[in-house]
C-alpha cells in the first residue's frame, strides 16, 4: 500500500512503489482519509496561482528551460524557478540538468485533462449567466414603458 508522508507538504516518491504492484486509487474523493485529503489541497493550491497555470500551459508544448519558460510566461528567471521548484515537489513538473541548464516538462499529464475540465465548466458558467442576461435583456425591450 501507498504509504503518504504525514507532512501533507513533503512530495510523494512514486518512484518507491515496486513495479510489479499495481496501485489502485480510490475514484471517490468521499473514500479518502483526511491525510490524503490533505494531499489532495496541496495538489490544488499549487494549480491555484495564475503564473503557475501559464507555466503549465507553456510546458503543453513541450519541455523547455527555464530562461525559455520565464520569456514565454513574462516573468523573472528567478520567479519561475521558484514556482518550478514547488511544481516539482508536487510531481506536476519533472526536471532535468544538461550542462548549466535546466529543462522542465509535463510529469503529470492528468494534470492537463484537470485543468481543461475546470475551463470548460467555468466557460458553461459564463455561457449560462451571459443567457440569463440575453433573456432579462429581451425582457425589458418587449416590455412597454409605462409613462409617470
Amino acid at each position: 500500500m501507498l504509504q503518504l508522508p504525514n507532512d501533507p507538504e513533503a512530495p510523494v516518491d512514486c518512484g518507491q512503489i515496486p513495479s510489479d504492484l499495481q496501485v489502485v486509487f480510490l475514484a471517490s474523493m468521499q473514500q479518502l482519509p483526511p491525510d490524503a485529503l490533505e494531499h489532495v489541497a496541496h495538489y490544488f493550491r499549487t494549480l491555484s496561482e495564475a503564473t503557475r497555470l501559464r507555466i503549465l500551459n507553456v510546458l503543453g508544448h513541450g519541455e523547455m528551460s527555464v530562461g525559455d519558460i520565464a520569456e514565454q510566461v513574462d516573468s523573472s528567471v528567478a520567479n519561475v524557478s521558484r514556482h518550478l521548484a514547488q511544481m516539482a515537489q508536487h510531481g506536476l513538473v519533472a526536471r532535468e540538468s544538461r550542462g548549466s541548464s535546466a529543462y522542465y516538462r509535463i510529469a503529470d499529464p492528468a494534470v492537463h485533462e484537470l485543468c481543461d475540465l475546470v475551463c470548460g465548466s467555468i466557460a458553461r458558467r459564463f455561457e449560462d449567466v451571459a443567457n440569463t442576461r440575453a433573456a432579462f435583456a429581451r425582457t425589458a425591450r418587449s416590455k412597454p414603458t409605462t409613462q409617470r
